[in-house]
């Protein structure tokens, strides 16, 4: 019986942690939703440091390559509910495309 009472404080502990982890000030984050065959926004900026996640809610798999060479990122296929997430350190104009469907275009501008 012991257990229980340690295995509850174990996991408001856990809890507790990922909760002060996610509202760390500086922590920066952005969404960009693949729908439609688009990536939503088309154009996202944002600051050094923060951690972009794509979203598909397209029934198609896509993927998001970065079109710099060397390639900045590639994602591997992204199906329905999955993500794809990249820190963007340095500032710079990042394009990228879906290579399945590569009328999908998109930007991230790091200020």
């Amino acid at each position: 019986m012991a257990r229980r009472p340690i295995a509850a404080a174990a996991g408001i502990l856990l809890l507790a942690s990922a909760a002060a982890l996610a509202q760390q000030p500086g922590v920066k984050t952005a969404q960009i939703t693949i729908e439609n065959f688009k990536f939503v926004p088309e154009t996202l900026t944002v600051a050094p440091g923060t951690t972009v996640t794509w979203t598909s809610k397209d029934e198609e798999p896509h993927n998001i390559v970065s079109i710099d060479q060397p390639r900045r990122f590639r994602s591997p296929a992204v199906e329905e509910g999955d993500k794809f997430t990249f820190v963007f350190n340095e500032p710079g104009t990042y394009k990228y495309i879906c290579a399945v469907h590569p009328h999908m275009e998109g930007t991230v501008v790091v200020k």
